[in-house]
């Protein structure tokens, strides 16, 4: 893998683009993270379901769960 390029590095080249090309850059960052975002939402989900399947997933009302995240204190 190749060395990391610092953020200061990143800005400098990002600077240098035409405003045509930084836009585009932009949409295409912009893109990338909604799909890694939409890909770890589907990741829970389907964690979240072989919970239920198998029994391990916990279920209550709001309370309950305020009751949960306070014994763990």
């Amino acid at each position: 893998m190749s060395k990391p390029v610092s953020l200061q590095t990143v800005i400098e080249y990002v600077e240098a683009l035409s405003t045509e090309d930084q836009d585009l850059l932009l949409e295409v960052i912009y893109k990338r993270r909604v799909e890694q975002r939409r890909k770890e939402i589907a990741s829970n989900a389907a964690q979240t379901l072989e919970a239920m399947r198998i029994g391990t997933a916990k279920r209550g009302t709001l309370d309950n769960l305020r009751a949960d995240l306070l014994s763990d204190q």
